[in-house]
Parts: C-alpha cells; sequence; structure tokens
C-alpha cells in the first residue's frame, strides 16, 4: 500500500472509531471535538482512484438524479 493510501486509511479508521466513541454514555465530548478537529485536518488527499471518477471536488459528488 502507498504511504499516501495508508496514512489516509489509518485517519479515516480513527475517525470512524472515534464517532463510535462520541456515542458512547459518557463520552468525553469536549475530547471528541478537540480531536475529531485535529483528525478532519490532517487528513491527507485521498490517494488516486479512492472515489469514482466525475466527482466534482470543489461541489460535492455528481448525483445522478439531479437535473443538469
Amino acid at each position: 500500500m502507498c504511504p499516501d493510501c495508508e496514512d489516509f486509511a489509518r485517519t479515516v479508521l480513527l475517525l470512524g472509531q472515534l464517532a463510535l466513541y462520541a456515542d458512547t454514555g459518557g463520552a468525553d465530548l469536549d475530547f471528541v471535538e478537540a480531536v475529531s478537529t485535529s483528525l478532519a485536518v490532517s487528513l491527507p488527499e485521498p490517494p488516486p482512484g479512492m472515489f469514482p471518477s466525475g466527482d466534482d471536488l470543489d461541489g460535492g459528488p455528481i448525483c445522478p438524479d439531479a437535473e443538469s
């Protein structure tokens, strides 16, 4: 796996685990807010091929149901 792919996957995994922790009873939500913001900012660019082609990176994915 390429270094960028590994970093991206690890960061996404950590964000997912943090989201699960946030949903548990007694979770420290101040910690969740601080760490999730830091993780989101450190998220590297997604590796090439991670998302289907045709996505508009500035405005979100192209929706098949959207009128042109």
